[in-house]
């Protein structure tokens, strides 16, 4: 296994585990926080092209699909009404994200070699960004609702606990597919040629497709804490 992959699956567990304490040590407050987190790095890692597995894909995929593990346990755990709402704020996030950026990087830079250096790798990322962000509101609003309505919907056939494990998958894997597609079209067509489109396409779903089946134990975990009464809720 090379340095990539070794790098990504690292940066796997490190999100699941990351979620799960922000859940134990400020129960739903930790999730909502874990949102805008999760949506801002995204979307500066998915301008990031690198080669996982023999081909080429962007980063973001893990932290962005971690989104989705936050809402199914929130939507668990607590209800859709709470799951809608962390919808909203990564929604918003996003938003306050670009307009902020894209004031700091209209200032004139400082006279000093090192930070026009800086400061033009920042404005280049974040220059990009708004396209970007239009493409995130867009497939993010849609796939996450259809995502938490998909939980539920499943969730009326397959109620029981064991059975967690259907309604997060058969809710998560569609979802993810509306985002990618999405995503892709708005954020990167016309920027990649068709083939390099095709790929990202492909393997950021596949991508994303292993991240959700992973994220099973953790939904089952978060809904153990809950169960047992282990979550610290801060209200």
């Amino acid at each position: 296994m090379m340095k990539n992959e070794i790098l990504w699956f690292c940066m796997l567990i490190a999100n699941f585990l990351f979620i799960l304490f922000a859940y134990k040590k400020f129960g739903k407050i930790g999730l909502y926080t874990w949102i805008p987190i999760s949506t801002i790095l995204a979307n500066i890692q998915v301008v990031l092209l690198v080669d996982l597995f023999g081909f080429g894909t962007t980063l973001g995929n893990i932290l962005y699909a971690g989104g989705f593990l936050v809402t199914d346990i929130l939507a668990e755990n607590y209800g859709k009404k709470h799951a809608q709402k962390a919808v909203y704020l990564g929604f918003f996030s996003l938003i306050v994200m670009t307009a902020i950026m894209q004031i700091a990087v209209s200032f004139i830079p400082s006279n000093i070699e090192e930070g026009i250096v800086m400061f033009e790798g920042v404005k280049r990322i974040f220059d990009f960004m708004p396209r970007l962000v239009v493409a995130s509101l867009i497939s993010y609003l849609v796939s996450q609702s259809h995502d938490i309505w998909a939980y539920e919907f499943w969730r009326k056939k397959y109620s029981a606990p064991k059975h967690i494990w259907i309604r997060n998958n058969a809710s998560t894997m569609i979802s993810q597919l509306i985002d990618n597609s999405l995503f892709t079209l708005i954020a990167f067509w016309g920027v990649y040629p068709k083939e390099v489109l095709v790929e990202i396409f492909l393997t950021t779903y596949i991508m994303k497709f292993i991240v959700a089946v992973c994220d099973t134990p953790f939904v089952y975990a978060a809904h153990f804490l809950k169960k047992k009464n282990l979550i610290e809720e801060t209200d």
